[in-house]
């Protein structure tokens, strides 16, 4: 009788790692920030029928990177969770930190089973609060464990040369135009020291905006809209290069009230 090839744990670990750790290397980026008025979401995605954001629930939007059909069915799972616990107790208590710790459940089995391939997924979470400091951003990684994040995030790709550069631009209080152009500054960048030039097609991009007056804050950015705040600001050699995002992002009345076909916004379809 033959001897079984004997592989240590940690070895057998170690390998389950690097190979999920490749797989998410191979898709496309995608950040996360926290902008004045709420948290944007921000993939370089030219597919607008396989969406890498979603909404989950009223305040908490999903995020992903990695094999589409594997985060999707997390995504879907998520969505079910929080309808049923809504429906059970009480919307409030759908929050990003319950939806967050069955996430890592759910990959952390996965990781550790040896019958099973790991999922080469990396996903994010966020709640959007009544006010900037009660935020709150979670990055689950492929093994299940819970990250909490704040400020910036970025996932996918050469996450770590776009973390380092997020860390050092970005800043509490930024409108949404900034915000935006600089998480796409971000994505453009190679990791070999170039940089490209990303266009609203090839972008996804939406927003949880704590200041709507609907109980649901995720919408999506398109159009008319998503192509006027990636254009830099009119003065930005006065030293005031945020003035004209903060007049048009903080536009009462009618520009927060028009239509999904006037602004170029979209609000999310239920799931």
């Amino acid at each position: 009788m033959t001897t079984p090839f004997y592989v240590s744990p940690q070895q057998a670990m170690a390998d389950r790692a690097e190979y999920a750790r490749k797989g998410i290397a191979r898709g496309r980026g995608l950040v996360v920030l926290q902008y004045a008025d709420g948290i944007v979401f921000v993939a370089e995605n030219p597919s607008r029928a396989l969406h890498k954001v979603s909404e989950i629930y009223d305040r908490i939007g999903f995020a992903a990177t990695g094999k589409y059909n594997e985060y999707e069915n997390l995504r879907i799972g998520g969505v079910r969770y929080a309808d049923l616990r809504g429906y059970t107790y009480d919307r409030a208590d759908v929050t990003a930190r319950g939806l967050a710790n069955v996430y890592a459940q759910t990959l952390g089995t996965i990781f550790s089973s040896a019958g099973e391939k790991p999922y080469e997924v990396e996903l994010i979470v966020a709640e959007v609060g009544d006010a900037p400091e009660d935020d709150q951003i979670y990055r689950l990684p492929h093994d299940g464990s819970i990250i909490d994040e704040h400020g910036s995030v970025a996932v996918g790709g050469n996450a770590d040369q776009i973390s380092a550069y997020l860390d050092q631009r970005h800043q509490d209080g930024m409108t949404l135009g900034a915000a935006l152009r600089l998480a796409v500054q971000a994505l453009g960048r190679d990791g070999n020291g170039g940089e490209r030039s990303l266009t609203g097609d090839q972008l996804e991009v939406a927003v949880l905006d704590r200041t709507r007056p609907q109980r649901r804050k995720f919408k999506r950015v398109l159009g008319r809209r998503l192509t006027e705040l990636l254009e830099p600001p009119v003065e930005a050699g006065t030293g005031s290069a945020d003035t004209p995002d903060a007049a048009s992002d903080g536009k009462a009345g009618g520009a927060k009230a028009s239509s999904a076909e006037d602004d170029g916004t979209a609000d999310a379809a239920d799931d």
